[in-house]
């Protein structure tokens, strides 16, 4: 029996790159103007990922926007996954054949 890995905050990839890139939570939130405490709340995983953060980070790292959104899209869809109970949800139409 397989179980689901459990979902990848956007906040791991950014602290992860942060690391690789030797640049500190700090100087990150000093270079896109935000309050370093909004940098410390992604990478501990207590704060999603906003447009406009999605903005910011995509400037300083040289990013696009949408991948910042995009992983926070994916985090918040395998989430919800887990959580929602589905199962008395009947089809409103069934997709035609061919």
């Amino acid at each position: 029996m397989t179980t689901a890995a459990e979902p990848i905050h956007p906040g791991e990839h950014l602290a992860e790159m942060l690391d690789e890139l030797g640049i500190s939570q700090y100087r990150l939130a000093k270079t896109v103007g935000v309050p370093a405490v909004r940098i410390n709340d992604i990478v501990h995983c207590r704060r999603s990922i906003t447009a406009d953060t999605a903005l910011r980070l995509g400037r300083a790292l040289r990013m696009t926007p949408e991948f910042w959104l995009n992983l926070q899209r994916m985090y918040d869809l395998d989430l919800a996954r887990g959580e929602v109970d589905l199962s008395g949800i009947e089809p409103l139409f069934h997709a035609p054949e061919g």
